[in-house]
């Protein structure tokens, strides 16, 4: 039994005597969410717990991505990237894992399985994945008011807007809030609890639902709705009803989570001709929901095989789809400039969702200070890939459509 399942009952009595209509309001996307029977059991395969997928899509023959992974090996040459991780993966388990590069240019150890990434705005579809667990259980709902759920908190300077802005309007980055609201604290070192006391100050662009404008500190509230609603901490939720559950045995959460582990990797950014460790910003870890996640490899191979179907015990077909479903269109903007055959792009909750050349893709990618990450999902193919750089560079931008062009390459044979 699940941790948020353990906690269910003692939350249920906490909110009837506070706001039973909280309780008892089902809307349609409560009703969906309503969690599905499960009928087969399979076996684990390689890095695989035991899992349950009804008939699942084969995947490609991992071969067919050796000239990938070759152009791969040939750019980490010519940049000098310092470290890289690569895991391609199936609903049935990780079918290829490479490193390469070292975890610091200072002490020139190697990359291996085990060496911890910052993964940034990948965190987001942990979130995702934890609202839709709130949801499915009726803890809250997608359409309740965020001023409902955290009373007391003052959302933009739009007092109506802010009515109506909903757990739904925060995870698919439709607050209608100003773009990137006080990212720019963050850099300089903020930290969350410091910007909370500004939130009000944002200005609103459009009403809740209606534009969309991508967010670190207001995605950020996820945390607030689990800590007022549960009475738990984000980072220990996420530890128990994700990583642990899902045996991703090294991922963390924090600042502290990061620094503890002895086999985390540096952070790089390139100056004065040659790749350099840097410094980290910690105010990003502050914003569990948005940027707090660790992760080796092996870990996130985990993760995107339980967001193809691989552990439906732990993320069930249900709370995927409510993940996966487009929610805004997105613009195609900066790095999607280079995907050649994007043809168009949604947010989703916690996930980007794209047609590439006719084929339903789910993505989403990360850069924080020294760190890149990028991880892309084709359920129709039943395949995945995750690329995990600890260096701030431009390669990221390329690895997701090569991967793309290359699997579209091999269908169509």
């Amino acid at each position: 039994m699940t941790g948020i399942v353990k906690t269910l009952g003692i939350f249920c009595l906490k909110r009837t005597l506070t706001s039973l209509s909280v309780v008892i309001a089902i809307s349609p996307v409560t009703i969906l969410a309503q969690a599905p029977s499960t009928e087969s059991l399979q076996q684990a395969a390689f890095h695989q717990l035991p899992g349950q997928l009804p008939q699942p899509v084969s995947a490609p023959d991992v071969q067919v991505f050796e000239a990938y992974k070759s152009w791969i090996r040939a750019k980490v040459a010519e940049d000098q990237i310092p470290g890289l991780a690569l895991a391609i993966v199936s609903s049935q388990g990780i079918l290829d894992v490479e490193t390469m590069g070292v975890r610091s240019v200072d002490d020139q150890q190697a990359v291996s399985e085990d060496t911890v990434f910052r993964i940034a705005s990948v965190s987001k579809t942990f979130a995702g994945t934890v609202a839709s667990q709130l949801v499915n259980h009726n803890i809250v709902t997608w359409d309740e008011p965020i001023s409902q759920v955290l009373p007391g908190y003052k959302l933009g300077t739009d007092a109506d807007g802010a009515d109506r802005m909903t757990l739904r309007h925060v995870l698919s980055h439709t607050t209608g809030l100003m773009p990137h609201a006080f990212s720019n604290l963050l850099d300089a070192g903020v930290a969350y609890d410091k910007i909370q006391e500004k939130l009000h100050e944002i200005p609103a662009v459009c009403a809740p639902g209606r534009c969309y404008g991508y967010q670190n500190v207001v995605f950020s509230l996820v945390a607030d709705v689990v800590e007022y609603s549960l009475g738990t901490n984000y980072d220990d939720f996420v530890e128990e009803n994700i990583f642990s559950p899902l045996g991703m045995d090294d991922a963390s959460m924090g600042l502290d989570g990061y620094e503890n582990n002895p086999n985390a990797s540096q952070a790089h950014q390139f100056g004065r001709g040659r790749w350099q460790v840097t410094s980290l910003n910690p105010a990003y870890y502050t914003t569990g929901p948005a940027s707090g996640v660790n992760a080796t490899i092996l870990d996130m191979g985990r993760w995107a095989q339980a967001q193809l179907g691989g552990f439906p015990e732990v993320l069930s077909e249900t709370l995927l789809e409510m993940q996966h479903t487009p929610i805004v269109e997105t613009p195609h903007g900066n790095y999607f400039n280079r995907w050649p055959r994007l043809d168009k792009a949604w947010y989703g909750l916690g996930w980007r969702i794209m047609d590439y050349s006719g084929m339903r893709v789910i993505h989403h990618g990360g850069g924080v200070r020294g760190y890149r990450s990028e991880m892309v999902l084709v359920p129709e193919h039943n395949i995945g890939l995750v690329v995990l750089f600890n260096a701030s560079t431009p390669l990221a931008n390329d690895v997701v459509p090569m991967f793309l062009d290359q699997l579209l390459t091999a269908v169509a044979r």
